[in-house]
């Protein structure tokens, strides 16, 4: 699942007529880069969730084909947060654990699939702390999500890339906004939640000059 149904508030005027995913980096739109990355790792099927503009998206991608992929649209008439879009979104991703990428980020992850058996209900990348982040998200020991943190543990940054089993969500009310991070803490507070520390390329595009910089830095190489 690609997210892509936020307002982006920090990247106007750039978003007051196009959405966040279809912005250009290195002369694509954002979520082209997902859609080769995800096709790349194996991933045959996507769903992407809209609401701001969301028809200009679907326009431009289609059905899939062309990128060698099944796009289904799961649209949101409110906006619905992270957890509230996943949750309506369940009829379309089906029984098996799924992988979840904010549309708003760069990333060279591989995307191979974690282990999700056992009693693990999700699995989260997380990056180094970015400078617009310094304090982080989450703490991270022994590939486990720790919660509360340990004081000698560093905070690292999620990546907006996890893989989650839809029972994480399916309690969840349908059609009701709900963040993610809090149900993260609860499940991590019960040692469901696997994580790793990812060094590679990582961009959080959420201002005009982040996606100036990232654009500069696609076109060089």
């Amino acid at each position: 699942m690609i997210l892509a149904a936020g307002r982006g508030q920090r990247m106007r005027p750039l978003t007051d007529r196009t959405p966040k995913p279809l912005l250009a980096v290195g002369g694509r739109p954002l979520i082209e880069h997902w859609l080769d990355r995800l096709r790349a790792a194996g991933y045959r099927e996507v769903v992407i969730n809209l609401h701001h503009l969301g028809e200009q998206i679907a326009a431009r991608l289609g059905d899939g084909a062309r990128f060698g992929l099944r796009i289904a649209y799961s649209r949101e008439a409110a906006l619905l947060d992270t957890a509230g879009g996943i949750r309506h979104a369940l009829p379309l991703l089906g029984p098996a654990p799924f992988l979840v990428v904010n549309g708003d980020v760069w990333c060279d992850h591989p995307l191979r699939a974690p282990d999700l058996t056992g009693d693990r209900a999700a699995h989260l990348v997380l990056v180094d702390n970015p400078p617009h982040h310094p304090a982080g998200d989450f703490a991270c020991r022994n590939g486990r999500l720790c919660e509360p943190p340990p004081a000698d543990a560093p905070r690292l940054t999620f990546s907006g890339i996890g893989w989650y089993r839809p029972a994480l969500f399916a309690p969840l009310a349908d059609g009701v906004p709900r963040p993610l991070a809090p149900l993260l803490r609860a499940a991590a507070r019960d040692g469901r939640v696997g994580c790793e520390h990812y060094r590679g390329a990582w961009h959080d595009v959420g201002t005009p000059q982040r996606l100036a910089a990232l654009d500069a830095a696609l076109t060089q190489d």
